[in-house]
């Protein structure tokens, strides 16, 4: 059986992965493309490594910050994976739904040219992305999605069927409380160290992709830039993770075939028994 659980940040996806691969003797597969760094741990959310329970997690912690990792890495990697632990529960796991659907449907890419945009301004690509299509679903923020888009030699992607047996959760809650709960989160990342997290990351990789496209990070890449100040900086995480959750359900309302369950926060075990009770049947 392939569970994939999908729903906005800060709604329990992780916790409720674990609670099911405890039950049904599974693997668990992150599909949070920032989680596939190493050290990149308190922005992303990052499961610590004694949550895990002993259960085995793959795709988690596999490149270092100064590493690219493309989403047909990840269709790749995911898939193969998916073959070696066919005869095994799989709990797929996370908000990035392009990696979701590029690993579980047939989603193809075009090849890339060798065209370099690294000397473009973010806001020079979205410019240009802008002029081939001006209603394109993309990040615009996402500098390296920008650029591999702009190297496409055919612009279409072809995403039609579904290739596995894949029972699709989501998790979902009230809208003002889960924007309450994101901003809570934020503040939370700070009191356990989010800027001496991101200090020590850009000394190491000052060069780095991930940190100045992630959220959470190249925010305080701002502030260290002395571009904004801190406050603004932790305001603008906050802001940028609530665009960010509803781009997620958007996502995931067009592109999925997905049963939503509602986040009982005062007593999460009743989600875990609503999903166990739905995958049962």
């Amino acid at each position: 059986m392939i569970i994939c659980i999908v729903g906005p940040t800060g709604v329990g996806k992780t916790r409720l992965s674990i609670e099911l691969a405890k039950k049904f003797d599974g693997i668990i597969i992150n599909a949070d493309a920032c989680q596939i760094y190493k050290e990149l741990n308190i922005g992303t959310a990052k499961i610590k490594e004694e949550e895990k329970e002993n259960i085995p997690h793959y795709l988690l912690d596999i490149k270092n910050a100064n590493e690219d990792y493309s989403v047909t890495d990840y269709q790749k990697d995911s898939r193969l994976l998916l073959e070696k632990y066919k005869d095994r529960n799989i709990i797929i796991v996370g908000g990035t739904g392009l990696y979701i659907n590029a690993s579980l449907f047939d989603y193809r890419f075009s090849a890339l040219n060798n065209q370099d945009y690294s000397e473009y301004s973010l806001e020079k690509l979205q410019e240009m992305v802008k002029e081939i299509d001006s209603n394109l679903k993309i990040d615009l923020n996402n500098r390296r999605r920008l650029e591999n888009y702009l190297k496409r030699v055919n612009k279409e992607v072809v995403e039609p069927k579904l290739l596995y047996d894949v029972k699709f959760i989501g998790l979902t809650t009230d809208r003002k409380l889960l924007y309450e709960k994101i901003n809570n989160r934020v503040d939370k990342m700070f009191q356990e160290g989010l800027l001496e997290e991101v200090k020590s990351l850009i000394k190491k990789y000052p060069n780095s992709r991930i940190l100045n496209s992630a959220i959470g990070y190249k925010e305080l890449i701002k502030y260290f830039n002395k571009e904004i100040s801190l406050e603004e900086a932790k305001e603008e995480v906050k802001k940028n993770s609530r665009k960010y959750a509803k781009r997620q359900y958007t996502w995931f309302n067009n592109k999925m075939p997905v049963t939503w369950f509602l986040t009982d926060y005062d007593n999460f075990d009743n989600t875990v028994k609503e999903v166990i009770t739905y995958l049962n049947k």
